[in-house]
C-alpha cells in the first residue's frame, strides 16, 4: 500500500511538472489549455475535466478545453454568470463540490450528466488578483469525496492556468498596441510623402489616403505602404 501511494504521488508530481513546463513555453494558449485538462483528468482520475473561460462581453462561460470527445458534452449550452454550479463558482469566486450532479438542484445539465455518467464534481474558479477568468471542472463517474490534497492540486493548476491566460491576453493586447503604433507611423510617413509631392496640407494628404482606401476597399495601412513603396521605387 505504501509503495502504491508513493508511486501515485510520483505520477502526480510528474504530471504537475509537465503542466508547469507547458505553462512557461511558447505553445499556443489553446494547446496549453488542452494539455491542462488532459493531464489534470489523469492526475485527478476524472471522468471528464473541462476548462471554461468567461466571455466578458456576453457574461457567459464557454468550454475552451476538455479531454472529452463526447459531442453531447461539447455542445452543452453556455452557462450564464451566476447560473448553475459553474456560473456561481465564477460569480462568487469560490469552490463548489457536488456529491452527485444528477441530484444537485444547482446543476443545470442533468440529462447530459445522466448520459455521460457524471456523478461527483469539483468546480474551481480560475482567478487572478480577485478577477475570475473562468472555471475548471473535474467530474468522476461514481460518488467521490474529494480530498484536501485533490483540492490543493486542482487549486495549483487553476492558479497557474489563470496566470497563463492573463499573460497571454496581455501579450495579445500589447501586440495590438504595437501594430497600431506601427500603422500610425506608416500613415504619417505616407502623409509626408504626399504633402511633399502635391504641396498639400497634412489633413488633405490624410483625406487622400482615406479616400483611396475606401475606393479600393483596402486597409488604410496597405494604401499608405503602397504610397511609400512607390516613392522609394520612384526615388531609385
Amino acid at each position: 500500500m505504501a509503495e502504491k501511494a508513493v508511486d501515485e504521488n510520483r505520477q502526480k508530481l510528474e504530471a504537475l511538472f509537465e503542466i508547469s513546463k507547458a505553462l512557461t513555453s511558447d505553445t499556443y494558449l489553446d494547446d496549453i489549455l488542452k494539455l491542462i485538462v488532459v493531464v489534470t483528468a489523469k492526475v485527478m482520475d476524472s471522468n471528464i475535466c473541462s476548462l471554461m473561460l468567461l466571455n466578458s462581453d456576453t457574461q457567459e462561460l464557454e468550454i475552451r478545453a476538455t479531454q472529452s470527445v463526447s459531442d453531447l458534452y461539447l455542445k452543452k449550452p453556455r452557462i450564464k454568470l451566476g447560473e448553475g454550479v459553474s456560473g456561481i463558482v465564477a460569480k462568487e469566486n469560490r469552490v463548489i463540490v457536488c456529491r452527485d450532479v444528477k441530484k444537485d438542484p444547482l446543476y443545470l445539465n442533468k440529462e447530459v450528466a445522466k448520459k455521460e455518467n457524471l456523478c461527483s464534481l469539483l468546480s474551481m474558479p480560475l482567478s487572478l488578483k480577485g478577477k475570475v477568468l473562468g472555471v475548471i471542472n473535474c467530474y468522476t463517474s461514481e460518488e467521490h469525496e474529494f480530498t484536501q490534497e485533490e483540492k490543493d492540486v486542482l487549486s495549483m493548476v487553476a492558479n497557474q492556468a489563470a496566470l497563463t491566460i492573463e499573460n497571454t491576453d496581455l501579450a495579445v493586447r500589447m501586440k495590438l498596441i504595437e501594430e497600431e503604433l506601427e500603422t500610425r507611423k506608416i500613415i504619417e510617413r505616407a502623409k509626408d510623402i504626399l504633402m511633399d509631392e502635391r504641396g498639400v496640407s497634412g489633413h488633405e494628404a490624410f483625406q487622400a489616403i482615406r479616400r483611396k482606401s475606401m475606393d479600393a476597399r483596402k486597409p488604410i495601412r496597405d494604401v499608405a505602404e503602397a504610397i511609400i513603396l512607390a516613392s522609394e521605387v520612384g526615388g531609385n
